[in-house]
């Protein structure tokens, strides 16, 4: 009996002494993981929704970094438009375009032109093209249908299918005229290169007409020469046309053997170059009668010109100018003593057979 209480009290002092320390003993235990979608009991402070509208201040960066985290136009995907050769051509009426949003296979659609230069398109309705580019339609549509809530910073492209007028027009001084394909942009030599090159009597002005600009013709002055192509190689694009103009012409008539029209198209033709295309002066020309006549202000001045001198070298070869007419005329004395010593000729011819008989 008495060991029976001495064991009971041994036990009592025993759990009095063991609870104050158990109050101030903390036993670690392994967090246990919470299901998906339940805060965490031991963070509840992050794990706590943020409102729709409130940022989290949590997340919220350092002030030195809010230039880098701060929303701009930049940090949003660039207008996609399909880059090719066309890009820089105008659209018209009739023109067939495929117009397209990257990401949306439905909204792919073909559309041509109206009379009126607009096409028509789901949930923008008519739009004006003629006059643009396809780069600027792209912008244009991008803008409609991202104001129009349709869809968010679309990525427009545009492309032309089909031109209404696929090729250019080529007239005056080339060797084929007629109407040439032409797909995409291309370039003046291009097109006379098409038409086997120019004439003989081409001059150096080619005027072009652009379909979108068809008051406004573009003045090009051809020149073969390294440093005056690369101006002259001007772009030239579908439905444009192009008419070679004939040189300026000059004339050689009189006593040379061949009377003839010369087109300028070397600009420094002289007086002595003309007579050579003319194949030369005949036996009967009077040299020191011989006119340059030209067109002034105050009418026609007839420029007497010194031939035999010219000839000779003992005066400077003149420069002719679009226009002029060279006379040479005929030596009414050469003609004349040439014609009496023919007749002489015959006359004694006539004696001598005369004679035999």
């Amino acid at each position: 009996m008495h060991r029976a209480i001495t064991r009971l009290t041994i036990i009592a002092a025993v759990f009095l002494f063991a609870s104050p320390v158990s109050a101030q003993v903390v036993i670690p235990q392994q967090e246990s993981p919470s299901p998906a979608g339940l805060p965490s009991e031991a963070n509840p402070a992050q794990q706590t929704p943020t409102p729709a509208g409130i940022p989290d201040e949590s997340k919220k960066p350092p002030a030195d970094s809010a230039g880098s985290t701060a929303t701009s136009d930049e940090s949003k995907p660039a207008l996609l438009t399909r880059a090719s050769a066309n890009d820089g051509v105008r659209i018209g009426s009739g023109d067939l375009l495929q117009v397209s949003v990257f990401g949306a296979s439905d909204y792919n659609h073909e559309v041509r032109v109206g009379t009126d230069g607009s096409i028509n398109l789901p949930f923008i309705g008519s739009v004006k093209v003629a006059g643009l580019t396809p780069r600027a339609i792209a912008t244009d549509l991008q803008g409609r249908l991202s104001q129009g809530g349709y869809f968010n910073n679309p990525q427009v492209s545009v492309f032309v299918k089909e031109y209404a007028t696929q090729g250019v027009s080529v007239l005056g001084e080339v060797q084929k005229p007629g109407v040439y394909p032409l797909y995409g942009s291309r370039t003046l030599f291009d097109v006379l290169s098409a038409a086997q090159g120019t004439t003989q009597v081409a001059g150096d002005k080619v005027y072009i007409t652009h379909r979108d600009r068809p008051q406004q013709a573009e003045v090009v002055k051809l020149s073969y020469d390294p440093t005056g192509a690369a101006r002259s190689n001007v772009p030239v694009l579908p439905g444009d046309t192009v008419i070679v103009q004939k040189a300026s012409m000059m004339y050689v008539v009189g006593n040379v053997h061949k009377p003839t029209g010369i087109a300028m198209v070397d600009p420094g033709l002289t007086v002595l170059k003309a007579i050579a295309l003319a194949q030369g002066i005949a036996p009967n020309a009077a040299l020191d009668k011989a006119r340059l006549v030209r067109k002034t202000s105050d009418g026609q001045v007839a420029v007497p010109l010194q031939l035999k001198k010219m000839l000779a070298a003992q005066v400077p070869d003149m420069r002719v100018e679009p226009g002029d007419v060279l006379f040479i005329p005929n030596s009414a004395a050469t003609a004349a003593f040439k014609k009496g010593l023919e007749l002489a000729l015959q006359t004694a011819s006539g004696v001598l057979i005369y004679h035999q008989y």
